[in-house]
C-alpha cells in the first residue's frame, strides 16, 4: 500500500466531527450524573466524597483504555461500597486501597482463566430481572432528592421532565439531559431557590490524586483482612460489569469481548487502588445515560472520566451549586426508559414458561430487597437452574412414559391390522 492510500485508509477510520460531538455532549452528562452518586456511595462507605469521585476518574479513563465494551462507564459503584462499609470502619481507608488492588489483581487473573464464561448461567429472564431491579433501585434512590426540596423541588423536577421529553422532538443535536440540568441550575441560582444542590453532598476535593502504595503493613495478616472482602469485590464487581455489558450489547447491537472487559476491570481497579481510590466497576444508570445521549465508542467513556476530573477541579462551586431535584429527574427518566415494560406486560407473562417468569420475579424481588444486584442475580440463576432441571426431569418422564404408551398403542395397532387382514385373505383365498 502506497503512503497516500494509507492516509487515506486512516483518514476514513477517523470519527467524523458529528460523531465527535456527539460523543463529548454524551460524556460530559454522564460526569454531571457521576457527580451526586459517586459523593453518595463514598459516603456510605465511610471514605471521603474525593475518595469516590478520583476513582470514578481513573476507572473511567483506564476502562476507555483496557476495556472490552466501548460505550460502557465504569466508577465507583453503590455495590462495591456496601462490601466494604465494615473493611474503612475497622481498619480505615488505607485497607480500603489495598483491597481494591487485590480485588483488581484478582479480576485480572479470573479474565486469564476464562471465567467469564460462567455468565452462559444468567439466563434471559435473570437479565431482565436484574435490569428491572435496578431501574427500579435507581428510582428509589432519587426519591428523597426529590422530595427533600419542598415544592420548589416538585417543580425543578417537572421542569427537567418536560424538557427531556418536548427538547428531543425539537432539537437533538444536544442531549435534553444536559440542557434540563443547565437551565434549571440558573434559574435556581439566578431566584435564589433555596433547595438542596450537590454541594450539600460533600466537599469537593482540591488538589489532584497523587500516586503511592497504600499505608498497611505487608504482611500476611493485612492479606488475611483484605482477601475475603477482595474476593467479593473482584466477584460482585465482575458481574455487575458483564451483565451491564449484555445490556449494551442488546442496546447497540454489538458484541463485548468478555474476556477483555474481566481483564479490564481488574487492571482499572489496581491502577484506582495506587491512586487512593476506592475499588469500582460498571455503572449501569450512567451507562445507560451516555448510551442514551448517543455514545457508542470509548471516547464517550473517555471524557466522562476526563470531564469530572474537570468539574470537580476547576468547575467544582458550578457544580456544587447544581440541584439534586435536578439530577434526581434526570435519573427517574433514565430509570423508566431501563425498565423491561414489555416483558413484564401480563399478555407476554401468561404465554412465557412458569420457571423463567419465577426466575425474574425472584431476581428482582431479590435485588430490591438487599439493594444488592449480585445477591438478586445469584438468587435468580439459582431459581432459573432448578427449574430447568425440572423442566428436565418431567421431560425426560414424559418420555419415557410417552414411549411406553407409543409401544403398547403400536403393538395394538399391529394386531388390528393383522387380524383385519388374515379375514380378508381368506376370503379371497375361497
Amino acid at each position: 500500500m502506497s503512503p497516500v492510500d494509507r492516509t487515506t485508509s486512516l483518514v476514513a477510520r477517523l470519527p467524523s466531527a458529528r460523531t465527535i460531538r456527539v460523543e463529548l455532549l454524551a460524556g460530559l452528562v454522564v460526569a454531571l450524573s457521576l457527580i451526586p452518586e459517586v459523593v453518595s456511595f463514598s459516603i456510605l462507605a465511610g471514605v471521603d466524597p474525593k475518595v469516590g469521585l478520583f476513582a470514578s476518574v481513573t476507572m473511567a479513563i483506564s476502562i476507555a483504555i483496557v476495556g472490552g465494551r466501548p460505550a460502557m462507564v465504569s466508577a465507583a459503584a453503590g455495590a462495591m461500597a456496601l462490601v466494604v462499609v465494615s473493611l474503612v470502619r475497622d481498619h480505615g481507608q488505607e485497607y480500603l486501597f489495598a483491597a481494591a488492588i487485590l480485588a483488581g489483581a484478582i479480576q485480572v487473573t479470573l479474565g486469564l482463566v476464562g471465567a467469564q464464561r460462567l455468565m452462559r448461567f444468567v439466563s434471559p429472564a435473570v437479565m431482565t430481572g436484574f435490569v428491572n431491579g435496578l431501574a427500579i433501585l435507581i428510582f428509589a434512590a432519587q426519591i428523597p432528592h426529590i422530595t427533600g426540596g419542598g415544592t420548589a423541588g416538585w417543580l425543578v423536577v417537572a421542569a427537567v421532565l418536560a424538557i427531556i421529553v418536548v427538547l428531543p422532538r425539537i432539537v437533538s443535536a444536544v442531549p435534553a439531559p444536559l440542557v434540563a440540568i443547565g437551565v434549571l441550575t440558573v434559574v435556581v441560582v439566578v431566584f435564589g431557590v433555596d433547595i438542596p444542590n450537590v454541594g450539600d453532598e460533600g466537599e469537593m476535593p482540591s488538589a489532584l490524586p497523587v500516586l503511592g502504595i497504600p499505608s498497611v503493613p505487608l504482611t500476611w495478616e493485612t492479606l488475611g483482612i483484605i482477601a475475603p472482602y477482595a474476593f467479593t469485590l473482584a466477584l460482585v464487581g465482575l458481574l455487575e460489569s458483564l451483565l451491564t455489558a449484555r445490556l449494551v450489547d442488546q442496546m447497540t447491537a454489538t458484541t463485548t469481548d468478555e474476556a477483555r472487559e474481566t481483564r479490564g476491570q481488574g487492571i482499572a481497579n489496581v491502577i484506582t487502588g495506587f491512586f487512593g481510590g476506592m475499588p469500582g466497576c460498571a455503572m449501569i444508570g450512567q451507562t445507560v445515560i451516555n448510551v442514551r445521549s448517543g455514545g457508542r465508542t470509548r471516547l464517550s467513556t473517555f471524557t466522562a472520566g476526563a470531564f469530572l476530573l474537570l468539574l470537580v477541579m476547576v468547575f467544582g462551586d458550578e457544580v456544587a451549586a447544581i440541584p439534586m431535584a435536578a439530577l434526581g429527574a434526570v435519573m427517574v427518566s433514565i430509570a423508566f426508559v431501563t425498565f423491561a415494560w414489555r416483558e413484564v406486560d401480563p399478555r407476554n407473562l401468561r404465554m412465557a414458561p412458569r420457571g423463567e417468569v419465577l426466575a425474574m420475579i425472584v431476581t428482582t424481588g431479590t435485588t430490591v430487597a438487599t439493594h444488592n444486584l449480585a445477591i438478586g442475580v445469584g438468587a435468580g440463576v439459582a431459581v432459573s437452574l432448578a427449574t430447568g432441571w425440572w423442566r428436565r426431569r418431567s421431560r425426560t418422564s414424559s418420555t419415557v412414559a410417552g414411549d411406553g404408551a407409543s409401544r403398547g398403542a403400536s403393538s395394538s395397532v399391529l394386531i388390528t391390522v393383522a387380524g383385519d387382514h388374515e379375514p380378508a385373505s381368506s376370503t379371497d383365498g375361497a
